[in-house]
């Protein structure tokens, strides 16, 4: 699996994620272990990919990986009909929302060849499209890129333009579902979120950005920069 890293990211895993040959074919063993002897848990993907996207999230942490592994696949159990199970960019509406740019990544790596995540709410219409299109657009796009075992040890860097964003984007969830999107976001999706932009922000959403920032962890709050 080293071969398909080069050494810079190597060296990156080893400095921020304690990771090198022997550790990580070690965790990979006791997950696959775990795996097995955790009657909670009747079917999971067990290849390297998969294990590591927990593991590098976590730091090489068993007890944390473990956790976060379950917390992903029962999200997945409780929402997969509506969010996972529909994963194709192919769909003709899910392609209508590519092609207005509402979630895209940048082509071209970061200067520490993290890759760029651009959300633009603002495009996104209420009453042509519902709030389960909206997830399964960052379905689609996280799970791409997490599989990439680059991403997962270089991290992500989050722009959201709220150009043309009003109240009316809020209204899509509850605030109850609100809640539950932005902690799964952080606490579920194994994905290290380097660096995180809000540009072009309402100040008349002021408000909504401010209940946000008290969901999220001292740690995640710290990378988030926000202009209007």
């Amino acid at each position: 699996m080293e071969q398909c890293l080069n050494i810079e990211t190597l060296k990156i895993a080893k400095e921020e994620l304690r990771e090198d040959e022997e550790t990580r074919n070690n965790a990979l063993s006791q997950v696959r272990l775990w795996l097995k002897q955790n009657k909670k848990i009747i079917h999971s993907r067990s290849d390297d990919s998969f294990l590591l996207r927990f593991l590098r999230a976590k730091k090489f942490s068993l007890p944390l990986a473990q956790e976060a592994l379950e917390r992903y696949l029962l999200l997945r159990q409780t929402f997969g009909r509506q969010l996972f199970n529909e994963l194709d960019i192919t769909c003709p509406r899910l392609e209508k929302l590519l092609e207005l740019g509402y979630i895209f990544v940048v082509p071209k790596r970061d200067k520490n060849g993290r890759r760029i995540i651009i959300t633009r709410p603002g495009v996104f219409n209420p009453s042509m499209w519902t709030n389960a299109e909206m997830c399964r657009m960052h379905g689609v796009t996280y799970e791409t890129l997490m599989e990439d075992q680059e991403n997962q040890i270089r991290g992500f860097v989050h722009y959201t333009d709220a150009a043309g964003m009003c109240l009316q984007q809020l209204t899509l969830f509850t605030p109850r579902e609100a809640v539950r999107i932005v902690k799964n976001g952080e606490r579920t999706l194994p994905m290290r979120h380097k660096e995180i932009y809000g540009v072009n922000v309402p100040l008349s959403l002021k408000f909504a950005l401010d209940f946000g920032m008290t969901l999220i962890s001292e740690k995640i709050r710290s990378r988030v920069k926000v202009t209007n």
